[in-house]
């Protein structure tokens, strides 16, 4: 048995230990709000990026998967404090560094993203996410620390409730049989990461020695876009008809003068306004694992939001 750390509680690092200690394996998660215990995993609370707290908690850690995440307003505030924290963690245990991040690193591209292509972007939150992996990167190559870093696409399923255009802006009103209004253009192809996908991929990753040292992309389906993945859902649920329309552009402005979400949101909308696909095929090579089938994706999250009094 292995000794794992998870640190943050949002839907990816919790899926992840709760895969882990189905597993029979010791899972210590971390995060800086009170949680209710769950069976096998032992919950530490902290703020990760306290460098003597974090690596404290590390210290008898054989993997440490980071899948923590400030707000968007704060990145350029937070996360180089999350990464100063999380390297030292990793280099004072010797655990193997499992880092959970996007695809924001990237920038506009034409085509599909591949694992190789250069971390461009000139956005803000893309610079930062790029800068992070840089360092890491570096600081595996110095042989301080053993790193890889598992890159998703905007997720979804079951327990994803904040942000996203499947999550809470989307569904409730799907099965309200409302009209739902979404970021960008409703007809642009985008690519689309299954929650479960993703912890299976992170708990993947921290058993292989030779993922280390470059980045992966998290298995994930063939790219369809916002009108088609809400009308494929609304049919699953009997709500076909539904209408999806893109959210005016004057209204995200207004809004972002009160909600700081909906403020940064207008740096990432190229990611909804044209082509965003992502190419995962070597992660598949390499494993033989593919993507959870699409239909299979959309009935489990549509079980789970049903499930859900507020449904």
């Amino acid at each position: 048995m292995s000794q794992h750390l998870v640190i943050g509680h949002g839907p990816a690092g919790a899926a992840t230990a709760r895969l882990l200690a189905d597993q029979g394996e010791s899972v210590r998660i971390v995060g800086r709000s009170e949680r209710v215990a769950e069976s096998g995993i032992e919950y530490v609370r902290l703020d990760a990026s306290e460098v003597e707290a974090l690596s404290e908690a590390a210290k008898d850690a054989d993997v440490i998967y980071h899948c923590a995440c400030p707000p968007y307003h704060l990145w350029q505030r937070d996360w180089p404090k999350l990464a100063t924290a999380m390297h030292a963690a990793a280099e004072s245990s010797g655990a193997t560094l499992v880092v959970l991040s996007n695809l924001y690193g990237y920038g506009p591209v034409d085509g599909s993203m591949t694992e190789d292509l250069p971390l461009s972007a000139n956005t803000v939150k893309g610079r930062v996410r790029a800068q992070v992996w840089e360092r890491t990167r570096e600081l595996h190559e110095q042989g301080r620390i053993r790193a890889t870093e598992l890159r998703a696409s905007d997720f979804f399923g079951p327990r994803v409730t904040d942000g996203g255009h499947l999550a809470s802006r989307a569904i409730p009103q799907l099965l309200a049989g409302k009209p739902v209004r979404v970021l960008g253009d409703p007809d642009s192809p985008h690519s689309w990461t299954y929650l479960p996908d993703v912890a299976k991929a992170l708990v993947q990753a921290g058993a292989s020695e030779d993922v280390l040292g470059r980045a992966w992309h998290v298995p994930t389906v063939a790219p369809r876009s916002s009108r088609q993945m809400l009308e494929s859902l609304a049919t699953l649920a009997g709500k076909s008809g539904v209408k999806v329309s893109p959210i005016p552009p004057a209204m995200l402005r207004v809004l972002g003068l009160f909600v700081p979400l909906m403020r940064e949101l207008r740096e990432i909308q190229y990611q909804f306004d044209r082509p965003f696909t992502v190419d995962s095929s070597a992660f598949t090579e390499k494993f033989g694992v593919s993507a959870t089938p699409l239909e299979e994706q959309l009935e489990s999250t549509l079980e789970w939001w049903r499930s859900r009094p507020a449904a």
